[in-house]
């Protein structure tokens, strides 16, 4: 397999529901482990996910798992997720999804550089970034 790189999120408990949420939008196969499967099945957060894995049939790739007994949840701000390319439908669509029930900060539309940009923060306080280039010239 070749290196890649792709975001890897955390979550307060609802790292299930989100990752379910993002095969929704994106497609593909998931995989999901808990925290039971790998020796903390008498614990508390025993079917909480430890990791999961969702592959679109894209080559997108995101991971994600609740965040670890013995360990503070820190939503971080620092960072946003980028979709970016020039099908203008398959984006469209990505963002009308990740934008249900979530935030708009920039609403998806032509920017000054000639793209259709858009910056909103899901439902569960995942920041997403949509970049549809715009014709060449």
């Amino acid at each position: 397999m070749a290196s890649r790189l792709n975001p890897y999120l955390s979550f307060n408990g609802d790292a299930r529901q989100a990752m379910e949420f993002y095969k929704d939008v994106f497609g593909g196969n998931l995989t999901l482990s808990t925290f039971g499967e790998f020796g903390m099945s008498d614990a508390p957060e025993a079917d909480k996910i430890m990791h999961a894995m969702l592959e679109a049939d894209n080559g997108f790739a995101l991971m994600g798992a609740d965040t670890p007994p013995g360990q503070e949840y820190n939503p971080g701000t620092a960072f946003a997720v980028s979709l970016s390319g020039d099908d203008s439908g398959e984006l469209r669509g990505y963002w009308d999804k990740l934008s249900g029930g979530g935030q708009v900060q920039v609403p998806l539309e032509k920017q000054m550089w000639g793209d259709e940009f858009g910056m909103c923060t899901d439902r569960f306080g995942v920041p997403w970034m949509v970049n549809i280039a715009g014709a060449k010239v």
